[in-house]
């Protein structure tokens, strides 16, 4: 008598493993064949969208990526993060001293890569900016102290 798994017949599926990796982690041998590529699934046909108004790209010019760029932003992002610039709508930002350490940290890091291989104005900006970014922080950190916890 069959058991009931046992079928005499074909039942019209086939199963077609396509996987590109054993259970080892090794590259399966027909995994590289092109075979693969003949059972794999056609694409759905591609449905045009409608047409869009051109997008607006802001062209920031040559200097979009420079280090002066970088500098202005990381030095930026210091004064947020110690509550000196406004959030969105005006409203007050809550300092974050850690983070704005370690953004402070970040520039003297630059500072410290870079030694050498920026041209004056570079390296007057970078002092400059860590100058005034540290004085800054100095003077948030007395502030604070001074309001207690």
């Amino acid at each position: 008598m069959p058991m009931p798994e046992e079928k005499n017949g074909d039942s019209g599926f086939k199963v077609v493993d396509r996987r590109s990796f054993t259970s080892e982690g090794n590259v399966r041998d027909d995994a590289k064949g092109e075979d693969r590529k003949a059972e794999a699934p056609r694409a759905a046909p591609r449905v045009e969208p409608p047409p869009a108004q051109p997008e607006q790209v802001e062209d920031f010019g040559e200097e979009a990526s420079n280090f002066e760029t970088l500098v202005s932003y990381l030095s930026t992002t210091a004064m947020f993060q110690m509550g000196l610039i406004a959030g969105p709508g005006g409203k007050p930002i809550p300092s974050d001293m850690a983070n704005a350490r370690r953004t402070i940290d970040m520039l003297e890091v630059l500072q410290q890569k870079t030694r050498g291989n920026l041209t004056p104005e570079e390296t007057q900006l970078l002092e400059d900016v860590l100058y005034e970014l540290r004085m800054t922080f100095v003077e948030m950190n007395k502030r604070q102290a001074r309001k207690g916890p």
